[in-house]
């Protein structure tokens, strides 16, 4: 009946180190009580001092005392397990797959609050206090709980790793120093560190300071792309104010030319109004005139007749009919023909100069020019499709596949006249400008030379020795043989050495000047490259020398 009186107190007959019910509990010779193996592995680490210590009480005990199971607490303990009493910490306390478990507590561990570098062991909250409390584990070192202390023991000596060998950039133990290290450059592992930790603290310095560098630069890029949009924002409506204006221009001459045109129709018809009613006024009186001479006809009395035929027969003035110039569909149609020709022109001068306004946006370039192309598959992400202006072709020039191929025949072509047609050289140009980053290969057949160029358009004002690619300073030509290449600029000639191929190709960077020309078979092999500055588009050309040579852009997409 007495048993039933009792309360059993789990804390009572928890372990202290371990936090787990006792197992194998002893009770030491102040009263405490713990597991048998949990007070050994405690008294172990104190073998060294010769005293052993109470891990609640501190009090100490020498020798050290012999341990006996404790059979009346091992009595509660097993009935505490069959009524199903644990003491549980909170879930969130134990150790995890992914925690550092504590290598003191017994059964389910907890969490390792720190790990300590001379003990090489992990210790919970609890266990951890013993560093904190007693002298002796006061002077060691812990850490954050690390899962990797054994790597800090020497595979050899089963020592702990308190040195380092400068010769062999690895740590090592004592006894390796005096070993196998022996004539190494060997020091502890703290004055390594802190050598490391001194070149550590330079790096930083270096890497805040570069994080300073970039921080400026960004701010500095952020401060571009402002003022990038500021202006763009700027140049819209500036643009949309001096395109209105054209606008406005224009509706005004057509209002004008409208209102010329009407008020010269009014003119004009009023002109012809005035002479119709005067003609048919005339044709009124003559109609009367003509009444009265025929009733005078019917007349039969001679002195009557001869009487009234003097007053009569007179006729008034009449307008001489042959004086009216009439121009029969010729009205105003000039006016129609000069609007066309204005028209035409304003065509020609808006797609030059639309052509200038988009190459002074593209060439709005805050960054610095992006580096040249190497392999051909970065050639290619720049390719662009290039079509032959037939409009430029000489007339022995025949062009075809889409306007991609040129051939130099024997015959001329039946091309009508066009200003800027090549009459005395076989070359043409692409239809196409070209500004910003452009890639094109030409591929040519036959035996003889073929220019491959690149030109401003008004290489064809001028004398027809200053058309030819590569004869003046506005176009750039790589004159290309079957087994040689030579290079023309200024009608300047450069010999270049390279691989024979019979497709080249030709990498252009508009806004960076740059110029490439590269021999394209398996591999790309530069033949020549200029640096220099564009500034028109620049459109790229075809010069045939020999019958039966063709040559054509070839299509990469």
């Amino acid at each position: 009946m007495a048993q039933k009186g009792v309360q059993l107190d789990q804390e009572t007959i928890s372990c202290s180190i371990c936090l787990d019910l006792l197992k194998d509990p002893v009770t030491i010779p102040c009263g405490h009580s713990y597991c048998m193996s949990c007070i050994k592995s405690f008294w172990d680490g104190e073998d060294q001092r010769k005293i052993y210590s109470c891990p609640q009480c501190r009090q100490t005990f020498a020798p050290r005392p012999v341990l006996v199971k404790n059979t009346m607490f091992a009595a509660l303990v097993e009935q505490l397990k069959k009524t199903g009493l644990q003491a549980a910490p909170a879930d969130h306390c134990y150790a995890g797959p992914e925690d550092v478990a504590c290598d003191v507590c017994t059964g389910r561990k907890l969490k390792a609050l720190k790990s300590c570098l001379q003990c090489l062991a992990s210790y919970c909250e609890n266990h951890l206090q013993f560093h904190y409390e007693s002298t002796t584990f006061k002077k060691h070192k812990l850490v954050d709980p690390s899962e990797k202390l054994q790597e800090n023991i020497c595979s050899r000596h089963d020592e702990v790793m308190k040195m380092f060998c400068r010769t062999d950039q690895q740590s090592i133990c004592y006894l390796c120093s005096v070993d196998e290290h022996k004539s190494h450059d060997t020091v502890s592992a703290a004055t390594e560190r802190a050598e490391r930790q001194r070149e550590l603290e330079v790096s930083r310095q270096n890497i805040q300071q570069r994080i300073q560098d970039i921080e400026k630069d960004v701010k500095l890029l952020q401060q571009e792309v402002e003022a990038v949009s500021r202006s763009a924002d700027k140049a819209v409506e500036d643009s949309e104010k001096i395109f209105t204006e054209l606008i406005h221009l224009i509706q005004k001459g057509r209002s004008d030319v409208k209102q010329q045109i009407r008020s010269q129709q009014e003119t004009e018809v009023s002109r012809v109004k005035e002479l119709q009613e005067k003609l048919e006024q005339e044709i009124t009186e003559l109609k009367r005139k003509d009444a009265e001479l025929k009733q005078l006809s019917h007349t039969e009395d001679h002195i009557q007749f001869l009487h009234n035929y003097p007053s009569l027969s007179q006729l008034s003035a009449s307008m001489d009919s042959s004086s009216i110039n009439i121009r029969p569909l010729r009205y105003f149609e000039d006016v129609t023909a000069a609007v066309s020709e204005l028209r035409d022109q304003l065509q020609d001068i808006l797609r030059e100069k639309w052509t200038n306004i988009s190459l002074t946006v593209t060439e709005v370039d805050v960054l610095l020019p992006q580096p040249e192309p190497k392999t051909r598959a970065e050639f290619l992400k720049y390719s662009r499709e290039i079509t032959l202006d037939p409009n430029t072709a000489n007339i022995w020039l025949l062009i075809s596949e889409r306007d991609r191929k040129a051939e130099l025949m024997s015959q001329q072509q039946s091309y009508s006249h066009h200003p800027d047609r090549f009459t005395d050289w076989y070359q043409e140009l692409s239809r196409e400008s070209l500004t910003g980053r452009c890639y094109w290969e030409v591929e040519w057949r036959g035996r003889g030379e073929v220019g491959v160029a690149v030109a401003y358009k008004n290489i064809r004002a001028g004398n027809s020795d200053e058309c030819v690619f590569g004869f003046n300073d506005k176009s750039w030509m790589l004159d290309c043989n079957t087994n040689s290449y030579r290079f023309w600029f200024n009608s300047i000639s450069t010999p270049i050495s390279g691989p024979g191929s019979s497709r080249v190709g030709v990498y252009l960077d508009h806004s960076a000047g740059i110029l490439s020309f590269y021999s394209v078979s398996k591999t790309m092999t530069l033949l020549h490259s200029v640096q220099t500055k564009f500034t028109q588009p620049l459109y790229a050309g075809l010069g045939l020398l020999d019958i039966g040579v063709r040559a054509e852009f070839c299509k990469l997409k």
